[in-house]
């Protein structure tokens, strides 16, 4: 861990020892959301940031993409590196062309800059409207990069809570790019699958053929939030019916990733191995899990 930076008081690190899954993922299966974090001491961590990580390398990330069974990944940049993309390429560039990446970045950023990230398998940027990670930017401003990476054929990935989508709604749909929804759009569990608020979001991707979305991270938004209360590879049964149902209505436009190494969460670190084996449980034939964890992601990524 880096020398350089204390962590946040409280925060949990990411489990060391995943089991292997059960679920025989499919050949060329993609993590699609996953983070790196430094080292610090290589990558300094952002003067802003609302947190500080444990370090996470890329070295780690592929170690436990190879463990898991997966063939390649999707590297979202982290807010607490904000919009210094150097850890996130580093990673991408270390690949040896087996991980693409979503960087952050603003306003004052140069086509050059943007041609290099390319270069470097850049292939969408985040916009990150949780006020809790992070700062707000202006609608013009993010719009205004919005239009610049549509030139490049790269995607808008958007992160917000569910309760604030009638408020973004009209920015969603405004985006002149494909625009990918982190984590069903946090949804509360609690709630129907069929009630007003997720509805919502279904109607969102019904209306507008250009929104898709990862149907990650059940261990953020389950309300028991523990594999110990639910029974180890049955965990976070109430996440089911709301990915599956997205799964299910939208098979074309459905990502999934493991979120490793789990930033912010506050009372359990989970097994990468059980995450992983709660995909069979939200695709539930062969036909979508291969569009879930091969075709789509390859087909907004990698261009097959």
């Amino acid at each position: 861990m880096s020398t350089h930076f204390t962590k946040t008081p409280g925060w949990l690190d990411w489990y060391r020892g995943p089991s292997r899954p059960v679920f025989q993922l499919p050949p060329g299966a993609v993590d699609a959301h996953c983070h790196v974090f430094g080292p610090g001491e290589r990558f300094p961590y952002a003067a802003e940031r609302k947190y500080t990580p444990c370090d996470a390398s890329k070295e780690q990330l592929f170690a436990l993409r190879d463990h898991l069974g997966f063939a390649r990944n999707v590297i979202v940049q982290a807010t607490c590196h904000g919009a210094d993309n150097r850890a996130l390429v580093d990673a991408c560039l270390g690949s040896q062309g087996r991980a693409r990446g979503v960087a952050t970045v603003k306003r004052g950023v140069s086509d050059e800059q943007l041609r290099e990230l390319h270069a470097a398998g850049i292939r969408g940027v985040r916009f990150n409207f949780v006020r809790r990670l992070v700062d707000f930017t202006p609608r013009e401003e993010l719009l205004e990069i919005a239009n610049r990476i549509a030139e490049l054929n790269w995607h808008v990935v958007v992160y917000f809570e569910a309760a604030d989508l009638p408020e973004l709604w009209d920015f969603f749909t405004d985006l002149p790019t494909i625009v990918v929804i982190d984590h069903m759009g946090r949804p509360d569990v609690s709630q129907s699958p069929d009630g007003d608020e997720f509805e919502l979001l279904v109607r969102l991707m019904r209306e507008h053929p250009n929104v898709w979305s990862k149907v990650s991270c059940p261990e953020r938004l389950s309300v028991s939030g523990n594999p110990a209360l639910d029974g180890e590879r049955e965990a976070y049964s109430d996440v089911v019916p709301f990915a599956r149902r997205l799964v299910e209505t939208f098979p074309d436009r459905v990502l999934w990733g493991t979120d490793w190494p789990h930033p912010n969460l506050k009372n359990h670190m989970p097994d990468d191995g059980l995450l992983v084996d709660f995909i069979p449980r939200i695709a539930t034939t062969a036909e979508l899990r291969q569009k879930l964890l091969v075709d789509n992601p390859m087909r907004l990524y990698w261009g097959e």
